[in-house]
């Protein structure tokens, strides 16, 4: 019988450490094992926060399991994963076995053989302040979440939840969104030169400056007198300037990089990306080898790499690629700060574990993952990209154009990992002080667009760059606010719903201060100092609970109930006259006419993108296959047409929604366009220099 237990959360962990450590006894907790109470807050807050922690419930059995092996073995090894939470597992573990004091404690920042034997000979002790902080973060979310949900539940509706940190980051997407239904459209012109030198091809060159001010072209009157005097100026090249740049490589993956980077290129969500990541880390079976770990712990904020890994990476380099490849001192990126350099970054465990190599024995996902963090990693260690930039000044009278090209002279680490699409723009070569004959002059009328909503990757860059949660933390954050229906997700981008706007506003209000970006980043610094052992984790919820009480106190007075009066709007109910209310069903939201009783009109609604309500239903348009009404539904790609007579007629129409940017100029008057809408609801195009100009367009017809 083994006399050595040790003990991880994961089945898949245990199953790949079993390989290499053949005197160990190795169990696998299934995570957490203790928590607080399900249905109470569990917090003494009048003892220090004392928490009240309880068996899970499901792990009853898991828990005398390994209290049973405990009793048969000398020693014992805590082995979760080497972060906060995985202390706090080893740390309950270790309160259940107390009848144990020889405990130890190992981290495993890669699961390979050599990693583990040295894991299991340099054993630690449990660390209090990393538990205290995991404690303290638990603690500030149960608080959070256990007395404000309830306050929502009265004011709104059941079923809701408020959250630390997924409340804040609700927040930035709600006033993106409102931002987004604010924004007037700017209109600017730009004017483009085609040109033609001794040697063809003919190129383009952009005006940058008249009299040697930088351009604005606001009208296309504007733009019609520039073009107007360019047909009778002399085109002359004026200067040319040529540089070399060189794009040095990035650095290996922090967590959010990853999470960013795969959901860019792999349309991964954050959640299946670290779901991935975990089965890599934890061991994939490779044939005859049996299970290895393919990659190090992919919870890290960290960009610094072993110099075993800088290495190994370099001698690969030299191998496959070639010198030239290779710089002649090692890449050693810096950490920003307050960056928590526990962990190294994600790297593959071997270079020599090429993808290819081990393409036959990973799914689809998998793979995809592991190659893109492999070649981002042997990537970071080549030299850099060398760029042939050329930039030609064309003076015309009081008139600059610019001519701007790149030439890719060297790929260095672009030969293995490319960052985005690159356009390469070649120039014909000319001389200074050379004449050019002018082939066309292309005015282009554009207007300024609104800020993007966010997608899933610039989310977490900005939550990342505003502090707001931990990389480890962001996969949860969206999951949850996407699982409440406070946003959805439309064309990979997060659009608030109408109860994240309204949670939020209630939110914003009430509680000033936890819904504030910066003290939500501050109370994160205070969680890494816990960590550090700089700050006592009492302390800091004695500070946060003292500024949360008061708002708490305030918000059960004065939160407006909108629980049975409904959210007010300016639609008018078509049968009784009174207002309609925007309320709250299972189904979602909808219109309601707040004369219910007596009047119970309800109605489907959606927002077009300046946030005003556009009624769903019957249009004037009937059904060219049936003769039935067709009427405004909305989908899960947006507004459609459908007939009435569903489920005895299926025809559907697309929606074809224009932006006016799309619109281009008013035909009578040469002002540009706008979106407009009547009092039913409907869109129309008009002109923007109205009452002046009265022209007025079907969007349909167009």
């Amino acid at each position: 019988m083994r006399e050595k237990l040790l003990i991880v959360e994961s089945p898949t962990k245990a199953r790949t450490l079993r390989r290499y450590l053949r005197e160990f006894e190795v169990e696998a907790t299934l995570g957490h094992v203790k928590d607080l109470p399900k249905n109470e807050l569990g917090v003494d807050i009048k003892h220090n926060f004392k928490p009240s922690y309880t068996i899970i419930p499901g792990k009853e059995k898991v828990v005398a399991r390994l209290k049973k092996m405990a009793q048969r073995v000398k020693e014992i090894y805590l082995g979760p994963d080497p972060d906060r939470e995985g202390e706090a597992i080893a740390w309950h573990v270790a309160q259940e076995l107390n009848g144990k004091r020889d405990i130890k404690r190992v981290l495993f920042h890669e699961i390979t053989p050599r990693a583990v034997r040295e894991a299991i000979k340099s054993p630690t002790k449990l660390d209090e302040n990393k538990f205290n902080s995991q404690q303290a973060r638990r603690i500030l979310d149960r608080l959070v979440g256990y007395k404000i949900s309830p306050l929502l539940w009265e004011k709104v509706r059941q079923g809701l939840s408020a959250g630390r940190v997924q409340s804040v980051a609700l927040r930035l997407i709600c006033e993106r969104e409102r931002a987004i239904q604010k924004f007037c459209p700017k209109e600017y012109w730009e004017i483009i030169v085609r040109l033609l030198g001794q040697e063809p091809p003919v190129f383009e060159a952009k005006l940058a400056k008249i009299n040697g001010k930088k351009i604005d072209i606001p009208t296309g009157e504007e733009a019609k007198r520039i073009v107007d005097a360019l047909k009778k100026r002399q085109f002359l090249v004026s200067k040319i300037t040529l540089d070399e740049k060189r794009r040095y490589p990035p650095p290996p993956f922090t967590t959010s990089l990853l999470q960013q980077e795969a959901a860019k290129k792999l349309k991964f969500t954050a959640q299946r990306t670290m779901l991935i990541a975990q089965q890599l880390y934890e061991g994939i079976p490779l044939g005859k080898e049996g299970n290895i770990g393919l990659i190090t712990y992919m919870r890290t904020d960290s960009v610094r790499v072993s110099r075993l890994a800088i290495d190994e990476a370099r001698r690969f380099i030299n191998a496959h690629f070639g010198e030239g490849y290779l710089p002649e001192a090692p890449n050693i990126y810096k950490n920003k700060k307050h960056v928590q350099d526990a962990h190294e970054a994600i790297r593959p465990t071997s270079v020599y574990r090429t993808p290819d190599s081990v393409a036959p024995y990973l799914n689809r996902s998998q793979y995809a993952l592991y190659e893109l963090i492999w070649k981002r990693f042997v990537a970071s260690q080549m030299g850099p990209a060398i760029y042939e930039q050329t930039t030609i000044d064309i003076s015309a009278g009081e008139y600059l154009f610019q001519a701007k090209g790149s030439v890719l002279r060297w790929p260095g680490f672009k030969h293995l990992y490319k960052e985005e699409k690159e356009k390469e723009t070649s120039l014909p070569k000319l001389r200074e002080a050379e004449v050019l004959s002018l082939k066309e002059v292309v005015p282009k009328q554009h207007f300024t667009k609104p800020p993007p909503r966010y997608t899933e990757a610039t989310l977490i860059k900005e939550l990342e760059e505003k502090g707001i949660g931990r990389p480890s933390t962001y996969a949860v954050i969206i999951s949850t606010i996407l699982e409440r229906k406070y946003v959805v997700r439309e064309k990979g981008q997060f659009r608030p719903t109408e109860l994240g706007l309204l949670v939020t506003d209630l939110l914003v209000k009430n509680f000033p201060d936890i819904m504030d970006v910066s003290f939500t980043a501050h109370m994160e610094e205070e969680l890494d100092e816990i960590e550090e052992g700089k700050v006592k984790w009492v302390e800091t919820l004695k500070k946060f609970y003292k500024v949360f009480e008061k708002n708490l106190k305030k918000a059960q007075e004065n939160m407006t109930s909108i629980k049975s009066t409904g959210l007010p709007t300016d639609i008018v109910c078509e049968r009784c006259g009174h207002p309609m209310v925007i309320k709250w069903g299972k189904n979602g939201d909808f219109l309601a006419c707040s004369n219910y009783p007596n009047c119970n009109n309800i109605k489907e609604f959606t927002r077009d993108e300046k946030g005003n309500i556009i009624v769903l239903g019957e249009t004037e348009e009937s059904c060219p296959e049936c003769g039935s009404p067709l009427v405004l539904r909305r989908g899960r790609y947006g507004l459609f047409l459908a007939c009435s007579g569903y489920p005895n007629c299926h025809f559907t129409k697309k929606i074809e929604e224009k932006t006016e940017d799309q619109l281009g100029n008013c035909p009578l008057c040469g002002k540009h366009l706008v979106i407009k809408r009547n009092k039913k609801g409907i869109r129309f195009i008009a002109c923007s220099n109205y009452p002046n100009c009265k022209y007025t367009s079907s969007l349909k017809k167009r």
